[in-house]
Parts: structure tokens; sequence; C-alpha cells
């Protein structure tokens, strides 16, 4: 598993020092990884998204990054003619990836009815997953003939409780429709991380690693902590910091052969840069410990037979 970080880690470091995602790119080959994932572009509207995306793939080859996905919000609950202009924005964004370098594009799907005023059917998930799920495959369909796969990941409440993904992707049933994991993002449904990842690890095509610190919503100080729908408030952690078990979760993808990408993802309120070279530290130790691990029962297996 080939370790990459997301220039969203380092949104709040370029907000704060007026830094380009040019200057994200040459901060994360700093920290000695040789691969990147962008979590959307800075092309504002009107501008020429795939020139831009042209303009960034320069910098990541010059660097010896590669980059193994992108990742862009989407809303797909919606009336026919409005999600058609989302279904063209996406396809339009299969092109972006193209355009990067990259073979990967996550796209949200749905943060639930609340996006689809007016709507008069009932609001259950089996009625969201008729209205979505065509629109999924037109976009796959779409992004395959450019050599891109696509995804949804497990985040936005509706469409992120691990039984819920697992219904979706089953229902989809495209090739190259699944999953990019987040290994934190369980506990924002009140489901444990560790067993989510263990439900869905066959599905993942790519993983981004994340942690939190939690306490009582009650208990949460007022700033720094997200609230939740249920009863827990969180704030992102240096991965290893948190309470999610990442070495249990990292088993369980390499038992079942995951040789994707882990990207990191930190959103705490530590020093970015700091922050995401501590978390890598973290990783590495903990691969290495699982190859050593492996090769050992390997070893043992063949002695046996």
């Amino acid at each position: 598993m080939q370790l990459a970080v997301s220039t969203y880690s380092l949104s709040r470091w370029r907000t704060a020092n007026r830094k380009s995602l040019e200057q994200s790119l040459e901060q994360i080959a700093r920290l000695d990884v040789k691969a990147v994932e962008f979590s959307g572009i800075d092309a504002t509207q009107g501008d020429n998204q795939i020139r831009r995306a042209a303009s960034l793939r320069r910098p990541c080859e010059k660097l010896g990054l590669r980059v193994v996905g992108y990742c862009i919000g989407a809303e797909l609950l919606f009336p026919a003619k409005k999600q058609r202009a989302v279904i063209d924005r996406l396809k339009l964004q299969a092109d972006v990836a193209a355009e990067l370098g990259t073979s990967k594009l996550r796209h949200d799907i749905t943060g639930g009815f609340n996006a689809y005023p007016g709507y008069r059917g009932p609001k259950t998930f089996a009625a969201a997953l008729k209205i979505v799920v065509p629109a999924i495959r037109e976009v796959a369909d779409y992004a395959s003939t450019q050599g891109i796969g696509t995804s949804l990941e497990n985040h936005g409440f509706f469409m992120q409780a691990s039984k819920r993904v697992e219904r979706l992707i089953r229902t989809v049933n495209h090739w190259s429709f699944g999953l990019t994991m987040d290994m934190g993002n369980f506990l924002w449904v009140n489901e444990e991380p560790v067993q989510a990842v263990r439900r869905l690890d066959s599905y993942a095509v790519h993983v981004h690693v994340k942690d939190f610190h939690v306490k009582p919503k009650k208990q949460a100080p007022a700033s720094g902590w997200f609230a939740t729908p249920i009863a827990i408030a969180l704030r992102g952690a240096i991965v290893g910091h948190g309470e999610i078990d990442v070495p249990a979760q990292l088993r369980i993808l390499t038992w079942a052969g995951y040789q994707g990408c882990l990207s990191l993802e930190f959103e705490g309120i530590e020093e970015p840069i700091e922050a995401v070279e501590m978390g890598l530290v973290f990783l590495r130790q903990h691969l290495a410990a699982l190859k050593t691990r492996t090769r050992h029962s390997a070893t043992r297996c063949r002695s046996i037979t």
C-alpha cells in the first residue's frame, strides 16, 4: 500500500499563509511521499478547468508525485432537469481527472431529501436510490471511456453508514464504481470504525486515513469540535493520536488484499504540515510491521506445507 497525502490536509495552511496549490505540492513532496490526491482544484467558475488541471499535472510530474485521486462534491438527489446539470458537470470533472493524470474520481452522491424541495414521494433510502442510481451509472459509463473509475465516499450522514454504502454499491452494480473508504468517518453515524472497514473492505478502490478525538457532546468545547447527530462531538486528530484503532484497520485491509493507496487526511487544529508529517511516521511504522508479519506468516506456511 502506497502512502499519499490529500491536498485537503493542507487547506488551512494554504489559507493562513496565502499559499498556492503548487506550493502545497512542494510541501507534500518534501514529506517523502510519492503520491498526492487532489481535493478539488482552484479553478473558479468561468476558468478553463481542463487547462488548470494540466497546469497542476506538470509540477506533480516534476516533483515525482503520482496523482492517485481527485475528489469533488456533488448532489444527485434532484428533479430530472436539475440532476441533468449535475451529471454533465460530473462528466466534465471526469475529463479534469484524466487531465490531472489520475484514474480515480470520487464524487458525492447526496446529503438527503433536504436538497429536493417539493419532493412528494416517500423519503426513504430505497426511494433515494431510485433517483440517484441511474445518474451514478451514467457518470460511471462516461468516466470509464476516459480511463477513470468512479466512487463514493462514506460521508455526509445520509450516505455514511456502512450498510447504506454497501447497498448503494450493490444496487449501482457497475464494474468501475466502488468506494473511497474513509476510515474515520464512520464515527459520525455512531458506527464502530474497525467493524465498518471489515464490512466494506472488498469494495474499496481508494482509502482515506483519518483520526478523531472524541468527547460527549455536552463536554465538547465551543471551538475546534464538530457536533454529530448523535451524542458525541469530534475533533480532527493527527493520525495515530486519536481514538480510532488505525492499526487494526490496516490489518484488515492487508488481509483483504487491498493494494491501493492510503491517502492521509488531516483536519485537526494542530499545525498542518507538522501534523501530516507525524501521521506519516505513524503509518510507515505500522505498515512496516505489517509487512514483516505477513512475510513471517508466509514463511511459516511454506515450512508447514
